[in-house]
């Protein structure tokens, strides 16, 4: 193993826990906040210790990983650990944090002297758990070698895609790599509920894809979620949401018009007025429906 590390973890949802956990696993000293303790607690069985404030989470940290719900979280806690900061501290920000949302994490690393990475990551609680995301990275390359272990820890694979986090280059990537999933996740749902509305069994659809080009991984995971009737958040349908708005917003400043993009923020809209928010992304289903 690497020199041991002392990591701070802010975040301990659905992805920012399984990150918390593979770290503790290469034997880092790993700190963990939650702004919700009792959903960082468990992590304490992991060798994680439980910190009570941000700022008790990151002092004499070597390395900052942040997981968080989005941009403004992620400023609130990393301004609310600002006094157990010090300069030189590696930042790897790991949130979908949008464009504009980035601009100012990366004002507030400067202002502290932290070292800083966008280093968003593809996949979801599966990968998570297993240690095997893709994380996007952007970051000062003379600096890699001190979080190599920590990149390794939560992923298989590490894509570099520039050496300056605040050029964005991690996050636009990040953007692209979800707008495809979340376009995924929308197809799937709308050929079973179109299967459901012709009479037309659903499996008989995938058995007729399957092993083709019009067959995916992504498609399995998520009709099966939607047969099984089993909406345990791989990926959650709040944040989802959040990330499509992101993506539009991104395309718009561009000048790129993404109609199916904008029609999915109209069916995650619907399914979240339907109480599903807390559900898996595949409740954008149930968008199909009036009832």
């Amino acid at each position: 193993m690497a020199d041991q590390l002392e990591v701070a973890v802010l975040g301990a949802g659905i992805m920012g826990a399984a990150m918390a956990r593979n770290i503790c696993r290469t034997g880092h000293a790993v700190r963990v906040w939650n702004r919700t303790r009792a959903k960082a607690e468990p992590l304490a069985a992991d060798g994680a210790r439980i910190a009570d404030t941000p700022a008790d989470a990151v002092r004499g940290a070597d390395v900052v990983v942040t997981m968080l719900y989005d941009a403004a979280a992620t400023l609130e806690t990393m301004t609310a650990a600002a006094p157990g900061l010090r300069p030189g501290t590696v930042w790897l920000q790991a949130t979908t944090a949008g464009l504009d949302g980035l601009t100012p994490l990366a004002e507030l690393a400067d202002a502290h002297g932290l070292v800083f990475f966008d280093s968003p990551v593809l996949g979801t609680r599966g990968p998570a758990e297993q240690g095997k995301l893709v994380v996007i990275a952007a970051g000062p390359e003379g600096a890699r070698d001190t979080v190599t272990s920590v990149l390794d820890a939560v992923g298989d694979r590490t894509l570099w895609v520039g050496d300056d986090g605040a050029s964005g280059a991690a996050t636009r990537l990040k953007l692209v790599c979800n707008s495809w999933a979340l376009n995924l996740t929308h197809a799937t749902a709308e050929a079973l509920a179109l299967a459901k509305g012709l009479g037309v069994d659903p499996r008989g659809f995938l058995d007729a894809v399957a092993g083709g080009g019009l067959d995916s991984g992504y498609l399995r995971l998520k009709s099966s979620a939607i047969l099984d009737d089993d909406y345990t958040p791989s990926f959650a349908l709040t944040t989802a949401t959040k990330d499509a708005r992101l993506i539009v917003a991104a395309a718009e400043a561009a000048g790129v018009r993404l109609d199916v993009a904008e029609a999915g923020v109209n069916r995650f809209t619907r399914a979240l007025a339907q109480g599903h928010g807390a559900e898996d992304m595949a409740t954008t289903y149930f968008a199909s429906f009036d009832d």
